[in-house]
């Protein structure tokens, strides 16, 4: 499984739509060659418009930002909860680029800890949800972008 790690593969993933959704987690996911977002105008132009994703196979991303875990040592862990259960579901995903986005804070009454076991035991149960109805959810031949 490959790594997203650009802002143009991002926002070319969050550009295809959702295919999973859960209290917490929402799956973007994008087939690998779909077409490249226009580019802002600060970014060189004279880059290829498909080199985004130059080796076939699961991209994986993970978007966890500051406004729903403040801590880092909790985005941290989330994340690698996030890259832990997609290598679990691998065989199980299409072909194409994925990114897991948190959308939603956990309660801090809750989890009193950063990196609690209660924590990462309901992160975990959460992305398992996700991930099994977005194994359901197979792409026939490009993606709609619609929600699920």
């Amino acid at each position: 499984m490959q790594r997203l790690k650009t802002r143009s593969q991002f926002q070319a993933v969050l550009a295809g739509g959702t295919v999973a959704r859960t209290a917490h987690f929402a799956l973007h996911r994008v087939a690998l060659d779909a077409p490249v977002p226009k580019q802002d105008k600060s970014e060189p132009s004279s880059a290829p418009s498909l080199a985004l994703f130059v080796v076939p196979g699961v991209w994986m991303g993970a978007m966890v930002p500051k406004r729903w875990a403040k801590r880092a040592v909790t985005r941290n862990s989330i994340k690698r909860q996030i890259y832990s259960v997609s290598n679990d579901f691998e065989s199980a995903l299409p072909v194409a680029a994925h990114v897991v986005r948190l959308r939603a804070g956990f309660d801090r009454a809750k989890f009193l800890s950063a990196t609690s076991e209660l924590l990462k035991a309901a992160v975990r149960q959460e992305l398992q949800q996700l991930f099994e109805g977005a194994a359901r959810r197979q792409p026939v031949a490009g993606l709609s972008g619609g929600a699920a």
